[in-house]
């Protein structure tokens, strides 16, 4: 029988756990890891939101409890998204000085004052419409129009102390206006994280359930990205890159993992973040539930495939079980 040389035998060097570890190529960590939080009015109740199990919406008194678990977890980062008293056609409670995420950022700053404050910059949760964008007579979004908005948003959001603004509306030339206008009131210490590579996709389901956000005629698909497209995402990049983000995100994250190699391998200077939405999320536990795979191991495959593809940054509804393992 033939005998093939010693040197062709790869497998040698996954025979034992340590043997594994020594050559593993990308490492989960705490500290890749944003956690995402839900914050609605009232006080002392957390609410727990039925398509995404393990999830809650938080009222601001329990956020300093909820930071210093995280903290104490190893999660640096927290991703801030607001449920507001009432909506308007303009979206005004998502500006406000008063607003739930500013009493959010100053409630995770008072407990947790080194906590990184990221807040999402974006009006569907805010309008009537349910729409990232105020909208005309005729349903139509205001591109320009909400530009004035989300000037006012981040405005808001930095006064308060947080760190990163995160536009995720979508609209042209978000970035620059906010970078302006952060600017312009001496807030230049603020980052962005923009949204740029955010597609008209079906696995934010849960996610518009948890924020109240969905919207209540149309799609977003006027100005969300064609799930069919991956050139377009390396212009959505350059662009906003271009107009002063600091930072940019693919989202959602699994169907697209060919998308942030293509980042990172275009543009490698980006930092890129991965958005882990909503139905990426509940499909897991779904099935977990079902008993049809192993939760933390599938977690850990998944999280693992993002780094793999080339995201600098996890922002994930897992952090806090998987830091717990980590």
């Amino acid at each position: 029988m033939y005998r093939f040389s010693t040197a062709t035998r790869p497998r040698r060097l996954r025979q034992t756990p340590p043997m594994r570890s020594l050559i593993r190529e990308n490492r989960l960590h705490p500290d890749l890891l944003t956690y995402p939080v839900f914050v609605e009015p009232g006080r002392d109740t957390r609410t727990p939101i039925p398509a995404m199990p393990g999830q809650y919406r938080l009222t601001v008194d329990l956020l300093a409890r909820e930071a210093r678990q995280l903290q104490a977890l190893g999660l640096a980062r927290v991703l801030l998204f607001g449920v507001p008293e009432f909506k308007d056609a303009r979206g005004s409670a998502s500006y406000a000085r008063e607003g739930i995420i500013p009493k959010a950022v100053k409630a995770i700053k008072d407990a947790v004052p080194e906590m990184l404050i990221m807040t999402d910059v974006c009006l569907c949760s805010y309008t009537v419409s349910g729409h990232c964008g105020i909208t005309d007579a005729q349903g139509h979004v205001l591109n320009d129009p909400t530009l004035d908005i989300l000037q006012q948003i981040a405005l808001s959001h930095a006064a308060a102390g947080a760190d990163v603004v995160a536009p995720s509306g979508m609209m042209d030339n978000m970035v620059q206006a906010i970078r302006a206008a952060l600017d312009a009131e001496g807030r230049e210490k603020v980052s962005i994280l923009s949204y740029a590579v955010k597609y008209a996709s079906a696995f934010y389901g849960p996610f518009r359930e948890a924020a109240d956000g969905a919207p209540q005629f149309g799609n977003r698909s006027t100005y969300q990205m064609d799930p069919a497209n991956r050139r377009e995402a390396l212009r959505e990049v350059q662009l906003d890159l271009a107009q002063g983000a600091d930072m940019i995100m693919v989202k959602p994250a699994l169907s697209y993992l060919d998308v942030t190699w293509e980042i990172r391998s275009r543009i490698p200077e980006a930092l890129v973040f991965n958005y882990n939405v909503s139905g990426e999320y509940s499909m897991l536990k779904a099935a977990a539930a079902q008993g049809w795979l192993q939760e933390e191991h599938a977690v850990r495959e998944v999280l693992t495939s993002m780094l793999r593809a080339g995201a600098d940054q996890i922002i994930t509804y897992h952090a806090k079980d998987m830091a717990a393992r980590l």
